[in-house]
């Protein structure tokens, strides 16, 4: 290696990694895409190793630039984490948070969160992306996970910042057609409208209850990995759903969704996930702290 890599161009890696695309990364950055092309190839240099495969639709990570764009990840975070450490402006965190969300919660509970944060530190740049799947935080670059339910992860923190609970109910038109289950078993003979969430077994509800936590195996006509299309299906009399209660609630008030089995419950709490490295982080640790007291505060929600 001749020349030491430019900490501006490892960043400028990592943002090509994510995006796959050097057009695509310019238009992010507001640069033209041959000062992209430029940077990156000076990199190259620098490391003497071809770091992306070029092609018509996409860029990829060689095998070398994989290694390279681990080292700066980590050197990027290390890097903000000490100007962090030495600021004195810990009471107004500035710079990026990214962190993302699932779909649902994201939108209809975590967004109106980060619009007061957004609102009360201006000097913060918030960029929020909602994903239904699995999240590998360190290598797509988040900060932190906003996430509902089980964290399975063991090299990561995680803090329960509201606690929350998944309910069974289903329209009335629906039980008044096929009746209400008497016992969790019965519910094999029903309609139930199943949902991918990013912690569950697909068509496998894990519940407790009386007789402390059973599992039944559920199947219906309808399935989705949406939230809202699932509740709406259930409001249109398909069958009975398993949602979480900041998600019904104003539904089961008004009586279009009626309790089943209401002795019956699943654990859905909220926790903010992010890397161990980035505990030492001003922006996460207010972004946090602001969450766990704002959603202390709406209705349907415990603290954590």
């Amino acid at each position: 290696m001749h020349n030491h890599p430019q900490l501006d161009d490892l960043r400028l890696l990592c943002e090509v990694a994510r995006q796959r695309s050097f057009a695509a990364t310019a238009r992010q950055l507001g640069i033209s895409k041959a000062v992209v092309s430029k940077r990156i190839a000076l990199l190259e240099a620098a490391v003497q190793e071809q770091l992306f495969h070029r092609s018509t639709r996409q860029v990829t990570l060689t095998a070398q630039g994989e290694i390279v764009h681990q080292w700066a990840l980590r050197i990027c975070e290390d890097v903000d984490l000490m100007g962090q450490a030495i600021s004195r402006e810990k009471a107004a965190p500035h710079g990026l948070l990214r962190l993302c969300s699932s779909s649902g919660f994201g939108r209809s509970q975590l967004a109106p969160a980060l619009s007061a944060l957004a609102q009360q530190f201006p000097q913060m740049e918030i960029q929020l992306e909602l994903l239904d799947r699995p999240i590998d935080l360190v290598e797509e670059g988040f900060q932190l996970d906003i996430r509902v339910g089980h964290v399975h992860e063991g090299s990561v923190i995680k803090r329960r910042i509201a606690s929350n609970r998944r309910l069974l109910c289903a329209a009335p038109a629906y039980l008044a057609a096929h009746g209400s289950p008497a016992t969790l078993e019965q519910l094999r003979q029903h309609r139930c409208i199943p949902i991918r969430e990013r912690d569950q077994d697909f068509g496998r509800w894990e519940l407790h209850g009386p007789q402390g936590v059973e599992a039944v195996r559920v199947q219906g006509q309808l399935s989705s990995n949406n939230g809202e299309i699932v509740r709406q299906w259930a409001l249109d009399g398909h069958g009975i759903i398993l949602r979480s209660s900041w998600d019904v609630a104003d539904q089961l008030a008004s009586g279009q969704l009626v309790a089943v089995l209401p002795e019956y419950y699943q654990p859905a709490d909220i926790w903010a996930v992010y890397p161990s490295r980035l505990s030492v982080s001003a922006r996460v640790r207010l972004c946090v702290e602001f969450l766990a007291d704002w959603f202390a505060r709406q209705p349907g929600y415990q603290p954590g």
